[in-house]
């Protein structure tokens, strides 16, 4: 999310970077070389997808339990506007790209666009099919939906503040339970590893275990507000928590990736590992806090836009490296690959990110009733 650098976080930014590192290694093991090119953190830099769901868990949540304190109440139609100018504009273009332009997309099936436009496409989501990493962003926005309407009607209600962490631990238990039924319906057929892919882990009912974490710290920030002053203490403590949980999950999951006690416990307690890093990272006297990595801050802007574009861009990179000679394993087609996805989100991130990011400020400058600007251009 853009924000004033004064504002920043450095420990969030890393976070950030690491968790769009990860990813984009990930895939270019995953669909360039098919190949252990990074070892194993290619291996496992899919949970780069569950750290964001961790870290943006934590900010949205933030901001909606912070919005429902405020004197001015807190409006629905302004956080939706918000968040919909933030993801949209980039979404769009890129799914564009995919649609509009064949050599863009290569040989992978484009789904009904209808799918991609209400946030469905992860529902059922056959592997291989184009701009199938898109799957992160649908859960994001569907949970996001839901999240601010249910917080609401929780205050309308006056709800006490322990049903929302009953509804929480609730929520983990169910996502254990389904994920353990499903597991038991399809992982022992011939295409199990199609099942779990389909049914498991692009699941919506499936995939939410971080996003509940980075909730539940923001529940905790804002509703028992000296208890979180006193985990803030701990900073350096709640980084060797988050290493040791985060390592022992990572280990697990390079083990016995899709076997039965993974699939169902591996999850919350990546979730565990990514949300005592992202208190670290909060925690301003711990070393995540204040150390500064070079070019992380900008990554961490860049994140999204990179997301987006940096798959189909590897893939390109590499075909084309490979027609005069270079392998996908070669450090120049690596290094050319890495960088145009890097070049490539940035340019979208200053094109069309940047001007819209710009546009929400001065139409919905905050989530609050009032004031607003004209909301009526938004219509």
């Amino acid at each position: 999310m853009s924000t004033p650098a004064a504002s920043r976080i450095h420990g969030l930014d890393t976070l950030r970077a690491l968790a769009v590192t990860l990813v984009v290694l990930h895939h270019y093991v995953l669909f360039v070389s098919d190949a252990p090119t990074f070892g194993w953190v290619g291996e496992i830099g899919w949970a780069g997808v569950d750290l964001f769901f961790a870290l943006s868990g934590y900010l949205i949540g933030n901001q909606i339990f912070a919005g429902l304190r405020d004197p001015n109440g807190f409006s629905l139609r302004h956080f939706y506007a918000r968040r919909l100018l933030r993801t949209l504009p980039n979404f769009w273009v890129v799914l564009a790209l995919y649609a509009l332009w064949p050599a863009f997309r290569g040989d992978a099936p484009l789904l009904p666009l209808w799918r991609y436009l209400t946030f469905t496409q992860n529902i059922h989501l056959e592997p291989g099919t184009a701009f199938s990493h898109a799957w992160s962003l649908c859960i994001e926005e569907q949970f996001y939906m839901l999240l601010p309407a249910l917080a609401l009607l929780a205050t309308v209600i006056r709800a006490p503040l322990r049903w929302a962490w009953l509804a929480i631990g609730a929520a983990f238990l169910v996502g254990m339970a389904v994920r353990w039924q499903v597991w038991l319906d399809g992982m022992t057929g011939k295409a199990w590893l199609h099942h779990y892919y389909k049914y498991i882990y692009y699941a919506s009912w499936c995939r939410f275990d971080e996003l509940l974490a980075g909730v539940a710290l923001a529940l905790l920030k804002n509703g028992h507000r000296a208890l979180w002053i006193r985990v803030m203490r701990h900073g350096n403590y709640l980084l060797a928590a988050g290493g040791v949980v985060t390592a022992l999950a990572v280990v697990l999951f390079l083990h016995d990736h899709y076997g039965l006690g993974v699939t169902v416990f591996g999850y919350p307690l990546l979730a565990l590992g990514f949300s005592l890093l992202t208190l670290a990272a909060l925690a301003p006297g711990s070393l995540l806090h204040r150390l500064r990595v070079p070019g992380a801050a900008s990554l961490a802007l860049w994140s999204y836009a990179v997301y987006l574009v940096h798959k189909q861009v590897c893939v390109m990179v590499a075909a084309c490296l490979a027609r005069m000679g270079y392998g996908a394993e070669d450090p120049i087609t690596i290094g050319l690959s890495l960088a145009a996805s890097l070049l490539a989100g940035w340019l979208l991130y200053r094109l069309v990110e940047t001007p819209f990011m710009a546009l929400r400020a001065r139409l919905v400058p905050a989530n609050g009733r009032a004031p607003a600007a004209p909301l009526g251009n938004l219509r």
